[in-house]
């Protein structure tokens, strides 16, 4: 068999090995995380004084991103958040990645899709 001919086997295969061969990001989504001035614990009238762009999934606002703990959480919970598409999926990955940088949280996976979307943990929400 050619070294060139090559078999996808899935969707996550293609994503990888464009990424690998030609140095690129497969996901589309633009980031639209933006800081935000309120951090550590918040309350329920925190959360809901925080414009969208703080949120990785801003239209659900869903995991607010206002610091590094706060990151962290949003991506070891990914595959727990419920009810959102593949797109918003995309769009949460590109602002966790975005706030991720400016808290200084380092991140392994390269797209959304090793994180998964169906629950990994032992705690999925309810």
């Amino acid at each position: 068999m050619p070294a060139s001919f090559v078999v996808l086997r899935s969707k996550e295969y293609f994503f990888h090995l464009v990424h690998t061969l030609y140095g690129r990001n497969t996901d589309m989504a633009e980031a639209t995380w933006r800081a935000s001035e309120k951090h550590d614990d918040l309350d329920t009238a925190d959360r809901d004084s925080l414009p969208d762009s703080a949120y990785a999934f801003p239209k659900q606002r869903k995991e607010p991103l206002t610091d590094a703990n706060h990151v962290r959480n949003a991506i070891a919970r990914f595959d727990q958040v419920k009810e959102v598409s593949d797109d918003d999926r995309e769009q949460a990955f590109a602002n966790i990645k975005r706030a991720a940088k400016h808290y200084n949280v380092e991140i392994q996976e390269k797209s959304w899709r090793e994180l998964g979307k169906k629950p990994h943990t032992k705690n999925p929400a309810q």
